[in-house]
């Protein structure tokens, strides 16, 4: 199996040799690992350089673009950049953030999952953060779901879902296409990735409606906006969220903004939404 790994990264000088370390340091190498440099104000590609010296399988890419760091666009745009300037074949693709540190034999359990399943389209394991010096779960979703900091695509998946979404909740759209087109997600919780930075403690202010708009980009509707909105309120333990991600949904409707996947995609959506509702209720 030969992996592909992008990290788009911004502003990650201090944390990205951790990165980097640790995917060098993996029983199962990858082939080819692209850092774009996302217009960082730091010396994240100068520290990305000098490993790309010493390395040949890292390569460093460099990208102009604004210092906003809003969910989903910035980080897409970026990975998609990176994918432009990769010249090599490969069977999984993996986009990684540039502030985990991985267990050395993370690579070689995925590829053996893949391997073993033709059917897996996306795998993954789960992000972990220091609290008091304890390494503890970062629990802002279901376990079945894969964290966008550590995904991983078989090619002809990533090719059927045509790619990742500029959008914030592309790491759930993904997830919910893969599916659409017939492929397994999986998870494995014995994969335990310490995430250096806890998620969002970069967004700006300007991300607050931004869930919503993907609720209604992903044609939830209101009842499932709702549901899914508290849910994550809840996680996040912010009652003035709730209120964001529906006011980011009634603004997206108001202003018709185009949806992100079609009727029929919708419509298998809602119902694997509702389905696994009822699950955890009966």
């Amino acid at each position: 199996m030969r992996i592909i790994i992008i990290i788009p990264a911004y502003n990650e000088a201090a944390l990205i040799s951790k990165t980097l370390d640790s995917l060098l340091a993996q029983t199962f190498s990858a082939e080819k690992i692209i850092v774009v440099d996302d217009g960082s104000t730091d010396e994240t590609p100068q520290v990305v350089a000098s490993y790309a010296a010493k390395h040949n399988s890292i390569q460093l890419v460099q990208k102009n673009s604004e210092a906003a760091h809003l969910p989903g666009s910035k980080v897409v745009q970026a990975f998609n950049y990176g994918l432009k300037h990769l010249d090599s074949d490969y069977d999984l693709l993996c986009k990684f953030d540039a502030d985990l540190i991985f267990p050395e034999n993370y690579l070689e359990i995925v590829a053996e999952a893949f391997q073993n399943n033709e059917k897996l389209g996306m795998y993954g394991g789960f992000c972990y953060v220091d609290r008091n010096g304890s390494w503890e779960l970062e629990n802002l979703t279901n376990k079945d779901h894969i964290r966008g900091a550590l995904k991983c695509y078989r090619k002809t998946c990533f090719n059927a879902i045509n790619g990742l979404k500029t959008a914030m909740g592309w790491d759930t759209l993904d997830e919910l296409l893969a599916q659409y087109h017939g492929w397994e997600v999986q998870t494995n919780e014995n994969l335990q990735v310490k995430h250096l930075k806890p998620t969002g403690h970069t967004y700006s202010s300007k991300a607050k409606y931004k869930q919503g708009e993907a609720f209604y980009g992903m044609r939830y509707g209101l009842s499932l906006t709702t549901i899914a909105s508290a849910k994550l309120a809840f996680r996040k333990k912010s009652l003035s969220l709730f209120k964001d991600y529906l006011n980011g949904y009634f603004k997206a409707q108001k202003k018709h903004l185009p949806f992100l996947v079609t009727k029929e995609e919708g419509a298998f959506i809602r119902k694997l939404r509702w389905s696994k509702i009822k699950q955890k209720l009966f």
